[in-house]
């Protein structure tokens, strides 16, 4: 295999692992959300799953075995109401759109209009939860000014998998949904 394949391997796996959390994410947001926005919730639910399901077909294609999803996965923060419901389902978006914009710079041909399809969803089901845009969807945590670009930032694949560091300060296990089993 060669480095870019390598690197297109790892790339689709961190977005599978991703897309594992996204799912896990969503069970939280449907047990908390109201009402008025449970469709919209379900429908991202279903997004999520059939983007993992598809990602495990690619990973299988290229001749990898697919990453199992974690028994479980620490949430950012707590989710007692519909409102913290919101606010994860943006932050899950948010973190799915990162490690989708790895997958666009690693990827080729169709797997990148692919991987750039499934960017512009999640940064636009962000915009629907939050309310707002951001100026670079799937790059925000690069956007820190006062972070070095090569320590602190980390890649949105770090983040994905939890082994990124965060801003000096910042409890970076508690900043993003890792597996807990």
């Amino acid at each position: 295999m060669s480095g870019s394949e390598k690197r297109e391997l790892d790339a689709l796996q961190a977005a599978l692992a991703a897309e594992h959390a996204a799912v896990y994410g969503y069970g939280v947001v449907g047990g908390r959300i109201g009402e008025e926005r449970r469709t919209a919730a379900r429908t991202a639910y279903d997004a999520h799953r059939a983007r993992r399901d598809a990602l495990a077909r690619e990973v299988r294609d290229l001749g990898g075995k697919p990453v199992a999803a974690a028994a479980g996965y620490a949430l950012p923060f707590a989710v007692p109401d519909s409102a913290a419901a919101v606010r994860l389902a943006a932050e899950l978006e948010d973190r799915v759109a990162g490690v989708y914009s790895d997958l666009v710079r690693a990827a080729e041909a169709d797997r990148r209009a692919t991987a750039a399809g499934a960017l512009r969803e999640a940064a636009v089901r962000a915009v629907r939860w939050r309310g707002g845009s951001v100026a670079f969807p799937g790059l925000a945590e690069r956007s820190d000014s006062t972070s070095k670009p090569d320590s602190a930032s980390g890649s949105a694949s770090e983040a994905a998998s939890g082994t990124a560091a965060g801003p000096p300060g910042q409890d970076t296990a508690s900043a993003r949904a890792t597996p807990t089993a």
